[in-house]
């Protein structure tokens, strides 16, 4: 069975609804996540907010945030998931931020670095990782270990980088 496949039974199980922020992996979580039969069961949105504009309007993201630490940073992750959390029916809630190049990289911002955040009835968490590879690389490393991010919550089996 693959990781989203899992996550849907478990969801369907439990009663449970999700919805994905995306932004630079522009809607391919959600991909991977519809493409289960009957996904629209425990699914309830996807949002890909690629500009700070939409990150503010669509998820309720401080502008603050944007200007003090940037797009793609924990404070940011951690915003947009809570903030698809208030503006949806979802129990839990995942987001992405990153770079996911070849370019927009900077020496304290490498091309690779992802932060995703999940939040939960228990609270938000958000783990930072350096992908490496092409675009569609980073990508879709990016959608999985957001896949094994909430997973890991549903089986309460947390990886440590997210404690």
């Amino acid at each position: 069975m693959r990781i989203e496949e899992e996550i849907g039974a478990i969801l369907r199980e439990r009663g449970m609804r999700l919805a994905t922020a995306e932004s630079c992996t522009g809607g391919l979580l959600g991909h991977l996540i519809t493409n289960v039969p009957g996904s629209s069961d425990y699914y309830d949105r996807g949002v890909v907010t690629y500009s700070d504009a939409a990150k503010e309007e669509l998820l309720g993201v401080a502008r603050g945030i944007l200007e003090r630490h940037g797009a793609v940073s924990e404070e940011a992750a951690r915003a947009m998931a809570e903030g698809l959390r208030r503006a949806s029916r979802a129990d839990v809630t995942v987001s992405i931020t990153g770079i996911a190049g070849p370019s927009g990289g900077s020496r304290e911002k490498p091309v690779g670095l992802v932060y995703i955040a999940l939040a939960t009835p228990k609270g938000t968490r958000c783990i930072r990782n350096q992908f490496c590879g092409n675009r569609e690389d980073i990508k879709r490393h990016s959608a999985l270990k957001a896949l094994e991010l909430i997973l890991h919550y549903l089986t309460d089996d947390t990886p440590a980088e997210a404690r």
